[in-house]
């Protein structure tokens, strides 16, 4: 299983001149249904339009510039987060 970035980490994704810094994490796209694994607004913009953030996979990411805060309530719900992948993985079968 792949490990999800904490929020506040700040990548460049394949292709872009632009860093984007996450600021969520399994994100579904209204309109097609395809979920994501994060969604991003620009860095150090921050959002400047809710209706523009970025979304994208883990395999998207070219570089890490900087990993998100990870604590304790960070671990907890990363461990929450996998284990509902997992279930909704386990029920596509």
């Amino acid at each position: 299983m792949k490990e999800l970035l904490p929020i506040g980490s700040v990548v460049m994704l394949d292709g872009a001149t632009k860093r984007l810094m996450i600021c969520g994490r399994i994100q579904e796209e209204v309109e097609s249904g395809v979920t994501y694994d994060y969604s991003a607004c620009y860095f150090p913009e921050g959002i400047i339009n809710p209706d523009q953030l970025f979304l994208f996979n883990n395999d998207a990411i070219d570089m890490v510039y900087f990993v998100g805060l990870q604590d304790v309530e960070e671990f907890e719900y990363r461990t929450y987060i996998n284990k509902k992948l997992e279930e909704k993985s386990n029920d596509n079968k």
